[in-house]
């Protein structure tokens, strides 16, 4: 009776740990997740490298307060903004969260509410003559590559039928060099980054007041991940529902951030 009793007691001490087990790796394995951002690090202010030398900007803080809230690890990824598709499809980062633009892309990836409304400006120097689009005829532009400036340019046909070249390069910083000593007569840029690099560079600098175009932002996850996109975008809404959008996007107004154009908080 008494061994009976003992393999009773042993087995129900062993299905008790089968299962507090079991509740265990679900707990683990939800406090393992991890948010990996790929974003480029040269587009304030969205993404780019702080004088700390840290990673900062609106979409980082955004990103990295949805992990806050779902208890997940946050990892900002730097990448070459050509190789992002690589990227995401090799399970390097999980999603792009960069200024990321769902206009006309709506198909190539699982995206997230829009969050931001853009456009795509033009900046010139200040005494270059160049006051409209009408005024870049015959000269050249430089836009980021594989960027939705290149995209914006080379659908505005009557636009880009007008221009001398196109020109791409890797990041803005290396476009406004070429602005600056001439080699390019204008660029083409999403008005944050535009803002950003007219108000760092002095009065030297003018964005025209004719767009190119104009698109929304969103974040962009590996084509069928409605998954992550639906935990994230969950928490996107109630960062815009209850301010905290709003108060992130005030620490980088003078980044060149536009708070009126957060679509999702004027819903």
């Amino acid at each position: 009776m008494k061994t009976k009793m003992m393999k009773i007691i042993a087995i129900a001490a062993a299905a008790l740990m089968l299962v507090s087990g079991l509740a265990g790796c679900g707990k683990n394995e939800e406090e393992g997740k991890a948010l990996i951002v790929g974003f480029d690090a040269e587009f304030p202010p969205y993404g780019y490298v702080a004088e700390d030398g840290s990673y900062d900007g609106f979409d980082l803080a955004l990103a990295e307060e949805a992990c806050n809230r779902l208890g997940w690890e946050f990892k900002a990824v730097p990448i070459d903004w050509n190789a992002k598709d690589n990227e995401l499809q090799s399970g390097a980062i999980n999603c792009i969260w960069n200024g990321f633009t769902y206009t006309g892309r709506e198909n190539e990836y699982t995206w997230s509410t829009p969050y931001v409304d853009n456009s795509i400006v033009i900046v010139v120097k200040k005494d270059s003559g160049v006051s409209s689009l009408a005024d870049l005829a015959g000269k050249t532009v430089m836009a980021q590559a594989a960027s939705s400036a290149v995209d914006a340019v080379n659908d505005n046909e009557e636009f880009a039928a007008s221009i001398k070249e196109l020109v791409e390069l890797p990041d803005y910083n290396l476009g406004f060099i070429e602005l600056d000593q001439g080699t390019v007569d204008a660029v083409a840029a999403d008005i944050g980054v535009a803002k950003y690099q007219v108000s760092t560079r002095g009065d030297a600098y003018v964005i025209l007041g004719e767009p190119i175009s104009t698109e929304q932002y969103a974040v962009g996850f590996l084509l069928g991940n409605t998954e992550l996109r639906d935990a994230i975008d969950e928490q996107l809404k109630a960062m815009a529902e209850d301010g905290t959008m709003i108060e992130i996007a005030k620490k980088y107004e003078d980044k060149g951030l536009v708070l009126d154009n957060l679509c999702l908080c004027n819903d």
